[in-house]
């Protein structure tokens, strides 16, 4: 039986730390429609942030972890 493909796409987009936590990058929805978001809320979706357990679930099985 052949090897699960890593899905790329989706491997740019998050950092798997030392411990097994998936982190992504940045929040989503943070191109667009900036003028109405508050300086606070556009500073917050800069950093990165821990993926729920279920999400982390899928994204490993995608991933072929």
């Amino acid at each position: 039986m052949p090897k699960q493909k890593t899905n790329k796409s989706i491997f740019k987009r998050i950092k798997i730390t030392s411990t097994g936590k998936i982190l992504r990058r940045h929040q989503l929805g943070a191109g667009h429609l900036k003028r109405n978001k508050s300086k606070g809320a556009l500073n917050r979706q800069k950093k990165t942030s821990e993926y729920f357990k279920g999400e982390g679930k899928h994204l490993r099985k995608i991933i072929g972890l």
